[in-house]
C-alpha cells in the first residue's frame, strides 16, 4: 500500500479552505487503496500566532523522525510555516524529493496582519519552493500569479470540489426575494482582516446580511455592525441551510486563491457577488453562477436575477475526484 505524508500547519480542527482540502483528498485516496499519513501541529509543542490565535506556531523538533517513521513514498508540504519549514530543510539534506502547495496568498496576510513588506515573503516563499518537484496552486490564475512574482519551476492548477453528501438542506427553502422586505446575503468566512468583511456587513440596510465564521476580528466587527446577523461556525446541514436560504452570496476576500465556499453556495444554487479578482475570476461565470464588479452591491442586485437550477447544474464541475486526480498525478516519488 503506497504511503502518502502530508506536512501541514493547520490543526484537523481548524475550519478552512486547506483543512477542508486535505480531509477531502485523504478520502479519496484511501478509497483508491493509499495510506495517508499527516504530520500537524497538535503533535508538537507550539504557541498561538500573536494577534491571530487560529494560526499556530509549532517548535518541530521531531519532524525528521516523524517523516522516517511513516515511511513515505510521496511527501507533500502543504504550508510554508514552521512545519512547512523545516520538513522541507530535512528533507532537502537526505536528498528526498516531494511537492509544494501554495494555498494562501501568504505575502499580502503577512502585509494586512503584521505590516511585513510583501516583497520580503515573496523572497521567503521563492526560497521555499524552489527545490519542489512540482508546486500545487489553486487556478491557473494564480500560476500566473506566481510566475509574475518570480516563482519558477513546475507549476500546476489544481482545482476543488463540494462534498455533496454533507452538505445537505434540511428542507427545500422556497425562493421568491421579491417578497422580502430586503433580499438575503450570505458571507462564510474566517472572520478576520485580510478577508475584507466590513464591505459585506456595508452592504446593509439594503440587504439582510447574514455572516457565517468567527475569527480574531468577530468583536470588533460585531460591534461595528449591530445589524448584521452572526452564527459563528457552521457544518453540514446547518451551513447547507444558509446557503440554500441566501439570495445572494457574497465573497468579499481580494486575498484568496480560490474560495471553496464559492462553490459551495452555487451547489445550492446561490449565485456568487465577488470583486474581479483572482479566486472569483477562475469561479464565477459571469451573468450564470454570479456577477464581478468593483461595486459589491451592484454585483448583488445584478446576482437577484440569474436562474438558481442554472447555477446549480453549472456547479457539478466541481468535484473531490478531479482535485485527487490532479493531486496523484502530479506526486513526486522520495528516492
Amino acid at each position: 500500500m503506497p504511503t502518502i505524508t502530508i506536512i501541514t500547519d493547520n490543526t484537523p480542527d481548524q475550519i478552512n479552505g486547506v483543512v477542508t482540502t486535505y480531509r477531502n483528498i485523504r478520502l479519496q485516496a484511501e478509497c483508491e487503496g493509499y495510506r495517508v499519513e499527516e504530520i500537524n501541529p497538535t503533535q508538537f509543542a507550539g504557541m498561538a500566532a500573536p494577534g491571530y490565535p487560529e494560526v499556530r506556531l509549532s517548535w518541530p523538533w521531531r519532524i525528521g523522525q516523524l517523516i522516517a517513521a511513516t515511511d513515505p513514498d510521496y511527501v507533500h508540504i502543504a504550508t510554508e510555516g514552521t512545519l512547512g519549514l523545516a520538513a522541507r530543510l530535512w528533507l532537502d539534506r537526505r536528498g528526498w524529493r516531494y511537492n509544494t502547495s501554495y494555498h494562501t496568498r501568504f505575502p499580502e496576510f503577512m502585509s494586512t496582519i503584521y505590516g511585513v513588506p510583501s516583497g520580503w515573503t515573496y523572497r521567503y516563499l521563492r526560497w521555499f519552493h524552489k527545490h519542489s518537484g512540482r508546486v500545487l496552486t489553486t487556478t491557473h490564475t494564480m500560476v500566473e500569479d506566481l510566475r509574475r512574482h518570480g516563482f519558477d519551476g513546475d507549476i500546476r492548477a489544481w482545482t476543488r470540489g463540494v462534498d455533496r453528501d454533507n452538505l445537505r438542506p434540511t428542507q427545500d427553502w422556497p425562493h421568491n426575494h421579491s417578497y422580502r422586505h430586503r433580499p438575503r446575503v450570505l458571507c462564510v468566512s474566517r472572520v478576520s482582516a485580510e478577508k475584507n468583511l466590513e464591505a459585506v456587513c456595508e452592504l446593509s440596510p439594503e440587504f439582510d446580511v447574514h455572516v457565517v465564521g468567527d475569527g480574531p476580528a468577530l468583536t470588533d466587527l460585531r460591534q461595528r455592525y449591530p445589524g448584521i446577523t452572526y452564527y459563528g461556525y457552521l457544518t453540514g446541514s446547518d451551513l447547507a441551510d444558509q446557503y440554500a436560504q441566501a439570495d445572494v452570496f457574497a465573497f468579499p476576500s481580494r486575498a484568496d486563491t480560490f474560495g471553496i465556499v464559492m462553490i459551495e453556495a452555487m451547489s445550492l444554487g446561490t449565485p456568487v457577488a465577488a470583486y474581479p479578482v483572482p479566486g472569483p475570476q477562475d469561479v464565477v461565470r459571469p451573468g450564470i453562477t454570479g456577477v464581478m464588479d468593483f461595486d459589491l452591491a451592484r454585483a448583488a442586485r445584478q446576482c437577484l436575477a440569474l436562474d438558481r437550477d442554472q447555477i446549480r447544474q453549472d456547479s457539478q464541475r466541481w468535484t473531490w475526484q478531479a482535485c485527487w486526480q490532479i493531486f496523484r498525478e502530479n506526486m513526486i516519488m522520495v528516492k
